[in-house]
């Protein structure tokens, strides 16, 4: 599951703050252009990966952590983080000039030891929609093509707007974020992932969590009655939550692509534009809560 601390939330802003905020990233774009691109880049997370390659830093990138397999390309290159912890060795054997990481995942004492050998350490760690697009922009400053990271930040937002707008909703259907099964987690309202619940007109039944990825009950989740189960996965993962449930609730499971809710990256607006309309079907809560 993905690991965030707490930001103000993206629905916080209204559309009108959020087309002064794109005028004001436009305004900067000729300053961020005169900046000299990183050269060889390492990324430590794979949705900074896919970040890196949305702002047309793609061709630069010499190192990346396990799961970077978003692009195509991003397959190719060498591995020298993973779960067991980051390659220093490797890392400065390949002589980056800027590296990408996340302080949410990744540990703080090899990254240090980088730093103090006079290597660049970018921290991105959106935790909205509207950060990740942030992330995009600030990417420009390191890109050779900047123009292609504000383009990325500026198609994000609108996309965001668009489904705003479209699938609001005076009364949203509540909606339980499942991850898992033993044991049983869901997130919290200070989640990208709980956002994009909102953006699509639904209400996190655990939105008011005191922690952003609560291990829950399924008495909790019976007293809150969801009219709909949020998951990622394939048709298998679907079928073993209804499972998990029944009889005791009967409400429709919706299985998300997995990346891309997952990753705090570009492709977080797919996961919204595949659950929106799914969401929206459900014009009426379900029966089913005994």
């Amino acid at each position: 599951m993905p690991c965030c601390r707490r930001w103000p939330s993206a629905l916080s802003v209204n559309v009108s703050s959020r087309l002064l905020w794109l005028l004001a990233l436009l305004v900067a774009w000729p300053s961020l252009a005169q900046s000299a691109p990183a050269e060889r880049i390492v990324s430590l997370s794979p949705n900074l990966t896919e970040m890196a390659f949305a702002a047309g830093m793609g061709e630069q990138m010499v190192g990346v952590s396990s799961y970077s397999d978003y692009p195509e390309a991003a397959r190719k290159i060498e591995r020298i983080a993973s779960w067991q912890g980051i390659n220093v060795e490797r890392i400065l054997a390949l002589k980056p000039d800027l590296i990408l990481a996340w302080r949410g995942g990744n540990p703080q004492r090899p990254l240090d030891q980088l730093a103090s050998l006079g290597i660049k350490i970018l921290y991105l760690d959106p935790e909205s929609i509207d950060q990740v697009a942030a992330a995009l922009t600030s990417l420009a400053e390191y890109s050779p093509q900047p123009d292609l990271a504000i383009q990325a930040a500026h198609d994000l937002l609108q996309q965001q707007t668009r489904l705003q707008q479209q699938y609001a909703r005076k009364d949203r259907i509540p909606v339980l974020l499942q991850f898992g099964t033993q044991p049983l987690f869901t997130a919290s309202s200070a989640t990208l992932q709980s956002q994009v619940l909102s953006l699509c007109g639904a209400q996190n039944i655990f939105a008011d969590s005191r922690v952003p990825w609560p291990q829950i009950s399924r008495e909790q989740v019976l007293l809150r009655h969801p009219a709909a189960i949020v998951i990622t996965g394939s048709e298998t993962q679907r079928a073993s939550v209804r499972a998990f449930w029944h009889p005791q609730l009967s409400v429709p499971v919706i299985a998300l692509n997995d990346d891309w809710f997952s990753r705090a990256g570009p492709r977080i607006i797919l996961a919204a534009q595949q659950l929106c309309p799914q969401l929206a079907a459900l014009s009426t809560p379900p029966t089913g809560n005994h």
